[in-house]
């Protein structure tokens, strides 16, 4: 997503290896606990002042290969080889929503979701991001669960709720939510609100040995 600078032999010379560390930091992998995981979280009062969906350019074609950020995860996130049509309309597949438990094989029952909600990452940190930022968060492939194909009808009912006020509805998915809920916000940097902690430190207690894995974006 983000393009890659040339560097000269020169540059090199003038500058030997000092970046190197700093961005090897940046790219390293995390894993520990949800508990753990939710404790890292600061913990900031939230404010929607300014918010527009429009803050967050999506869906792009960032590696301009002709499919945007839902056709790439739509065929990412397909159990089985999709049919494609010209342009990247991605006409057939078979995905599991995970939020309720349905598999769905057209994918005009599916909304790309944000784990996070744009409005919820505006809140608790990307109104102070540059545009550019905020487009990479709202487009974000680098991370497995950024993005996740869920029926239409379990998206629009989570809205921008966070956790306090919504969980999936199937049970069994509620562990795996909070985990890639935790991992995106680590991920970014973003804050949580008192009631937010609270609701992801107390489904934390009831998840066992789960484990949140994330990189810190660039």
């Amino acid at each position: 997503m983000f393009s890659k600078i040339a560097v000269t032999a020169a540059a090199l010379l003038a500058f030997p290896l000092t970046a190197a560390p700093a961005a090897a930091d940046q790219a390293r992998a995390e894993s520990l606990p949800l508990a753990d995981a939710v404790q890292l979280l600061p913990t900031a009062a939230e404010s929607r002042d300014g918010y527009q969906r429009t803050s967050f350019k999506h869906w792009v074609d960032a590696d301009r290969d002709t499919c945007n950020t839902r056709a790439e995860v739509l065929i990412a996130e397909s159990r089985v080889e999709p049919t494609i049509e010209a342009g990247c309309k991605v006409v057939a597949g078979e995905w599991y929503s995970y939020y309720d438990g349905v598999t769905l094989t057209a994918p005009g029952g599916l909304d790309i979701d944000h784990m996070v909600p744009l409005a919820e990452a505006w809140d608790s940190g990307a109104s102070g991001w540059t545009a550019a930022r905020r487009e990479a968060y709202a487009n974000d492939l680098d991370a497995d669960r950024s993005l996740v194909a869920v029926t239409a009808r379990t998206n629009r009912s989570k809205s921008d709720q966070d956790p306090a006020d919504w969980t999936p509805p199937l049970a069994d998915a509620r562990c795996t939510y909070a985990t890639d809920w935790v991992a995106t916000k680590l991920r970014w940097q973003l804050t949580t609100d008192g009631r937010e902690r609270a609701a992801l430190t107390e489904l934390a207690a009831g998840c066992g040995q789960e484990t949140v894995d994330y990189t810190p974006a660039p």
